[in-house]
């Protein structure tokens, strides 16, 4: 009897219990798609180690501009030779690679057993995740460099032909497209059923995953090269006006804009948002930590470098990349650097995050994995 009443307590508790975990952040083991989540926060779960090793390196025959995408212990990157690799999470070793068409900036997206990208000349690819195996692809009127995000089963992505592309993921069926005034760079972030895209026309568009119909549009007035990061309601992004934006999507308006008061350089990275700090590198050599209310200035790091890569926060920690190779580990709070390790080479690659370890590419061509021998 006593049990019966344990196990009818722990059924009446079960909703309230799933409700409450579905708030919490779990730590993550996975990095499906650039800037780790569907709204694009850049912001993860987990710990780093105190004192980062290179665990792995992993050499391609060009420039790795992609960022990795990792998923049931295979990291997957592309890179300018026109391959995308399949890499070993744990040892580095090279289990397959498939050839594009063309030059491959865009990073991948991991979604029910498929690899999703596109490459340079227009070609967007969906390849067997355990195999390398194609599956279907769709030519695109313009080079593709966004990453594509994923919404009930219809993968998302711009392109430089000016379009936002919104295609089945069973079979590359196009389900919809939207043109737009200016080249669509960055990729789109998705919440509440519509998809959220900024480009080199100057807006931000709000469009209905369903339709492809345009529910709302906010005036940037400069263009924007890094993706739209969504939390609370509100968007944010650098532009290459020198501003970091905040736009909400209640008022449909842009609410504040912050400028640093002496560098006045364009915003390339992308922002890592949470509740408390909205963090984004510029090409200022600064990375700039803001306050998501109202734009104010909470701290600035000296990276030495402009800083094209995006950061991604771990927990309490900030990891940020540079143009001239070095990746910084920062505190979130103060902007202290805690750790940094020199790639001697340029990076623009942004870091993915999963189970303790972050991977990410440099210039010359080779794929970082760091993490802790001590596991």
């Amino acid at each position: 009897m006593f049990v019966f009443k344990k196990i009818l307590i722990l059924l009446l508790l079960l909703p309230a219990l799933s409700a409450s975990a579905q708030n919490e952040p779990s730590v993550a083991d996975t990095w499906q798609m650039f800037r780790g989540n569907a709204e694009q926060t850049g912001v993860v779960a987990g710990r780093l180690p105190e004192d980062p090793e290179v665990l792995w390196t992993f050499q391609a025959s060009d420039v790795i501009e992609s960022s990795p995408a990792i998923a049931n212990g295979v990291v997957y990157v592309g890179s300018l030779d026109g391959f995308l690799y399949a890499i070993d999470f744990e040892t580095g070793e090279l289990k397959w690679k498939i050839e594009a068409e063309d030059q491959i900036k865009s990073s991948p997206l991991v979604r029910d057993g498929r690899v999703f990208f596109g490459d340079e000349i227009g070609r967007f690819h969906a390849v067997d995740a355990g195999t390398g195996a194609r599956i279907w692809s769709f030519l695109a009127g313009g080079g593709i460099t966004s990453s594509a995000n994923y919404y009930e089963g219809r993968v998302l992505f711009g392109a430089y032909d000016n379009n936002l592309y919104c295609l089945s993921a069973t079979d590359g069926a196009l389900q919809w497209q939207v043109e737009t005034e200016g080249y669509v760079h960055s990729s789109p972030a998705i919440v509440d059923g519509a998809v959220l895209s900024t480009g080199c026309d100057g807006f931000l568009r709000i469009t209905d995953i369903a339709d492809g119909h345009e529910r709302q549009r906010i005036e940037i007035g400069d263009y924007v090269a890094g993706s739209p990061a969504v939390r609370d309601g509100q968007v944010f992004f650098g532009t290459f006006g020198n501003q970091v934006c905040a736009a909400s999507l209640a008022q449909n308006q842009i609410v504040w804009r912050y400028e640093h008061p002496k560098r006045k350089f364009p915003y390339y990275s992308s922002a890592a948002v949470t509740k408390e700090v909205v963090i984004i590198g510029g090409r200022d050599k600064l990375v700039h930590a803001l306050d998501p209310a109202d734009g104010k200035e909470l701290w600035t790091f000296s990276a030495g470098a402009k800083v094209e890569a995006s950061p991604v926060v771990v927990s309490d920690q900030v990891i940020v990349a540079t143009a001239r190779g070095k990746i910084f580990i920062l505190n979130i709070e103060t902007g202290a650097a805690l750790w940094q390790f020199d790639t001697g080479s340029g990076v623009v690659s942004s870091p993915g995050f999963a189970a303790g370890r972050f991977v990410i590419g440099s210039d010359d061509g080779i794929l970082y994995c760091f993490g802790s021998k001590q596991e």
